[in-house]
C-alpha cells in the first residue's frame, strides 16, 4: 500500500505551459547601442524586454506614445490665462452697463476713457501671448 501512495503524482503547483520558451539567446551591446535600444523600450511603454525584443525581431508593431509635459504645462496654463479673459470679458460688459445706468454722461465717459485705455494694454499682452504661442508650436509641437 505504501508503493501504491509513492507513485500517485500530486498535483499541486503550477499548470505547465502547452508551449514553454525554452530556446534561449544571447547578445552584447556596447554603451551606445545599449543607450539607444533602452530609450526605444522607454518608448515603447512594454513592461518586459523580451516581450519588446520579439516584437521588434518578428516585424509586430510596437505602439510608442510619446508624451511632452512641458507642451501639457503651457496648454493648461494657457487655457487658465484665456479663462480669466473670458471672466474679465463679463467684468468688463457689467462695468459699462452700470456706468451708463448709475453715473451722468460726463463722468461715465471719463471712468469709460480709463477703462478704454486698460482695454488696449490687454489687447497688446494678449497679441504678445499669441506670438508666443505660434513660437512655441513652430518650436516644440512640429506642426505642420
Amino acid at each position: 500500500m505504501e508503493e501504491k501512495n509513492r507513485n500517485q503524482i500530486k498535483k499541486t503547483g503550477r499548470k505547465p505551459k502547452i508551449d514553454p520558451a525554452v530556446h534561449r539567446y544571447s547578445f552584447n551591446l556596447n554603451d551606445e547601442d545599449s543607450a539607444k535600444f533602452l530609450a526605444l523600450f522607454d518608448q515603447s511603454g512594454m513592461k518586459v524586454t523580451a516581450h519588446f525584443i520579439t516584437a521588434s525581431i518578428f516585424q509586430k508593431t510596437v505602439k510608442t506614445v510619446k508624451i511632452d509635459m512641458d507642451a501639457i504645462e503651457y496648454h493648461a496654463g494657457l487655457t487658465k490665462f484665456f479663462g480669466q479673459f473670458r471672466g474679465i470679458a463679463t467684468n468688463y460688459n457689467q462695468i459699462v452697463k452700470l456706468l451708463n445706468a448709475n453715473f451722468s454722461d460726463k463722468k461715465a465717459s471719463a471712468y469709460l476713457f480709463k477703462l478704454e485705455k486698460e482695454t488696449k494694454e490687454m489687447k497688446e499682452l494678449l497679441q504678445k501671448v499669441l506670438i508666443l504661442t505660434e513660437e512655441f508650436e513652430k518650436k516644440y509641437l512640429n506642426k505642420e
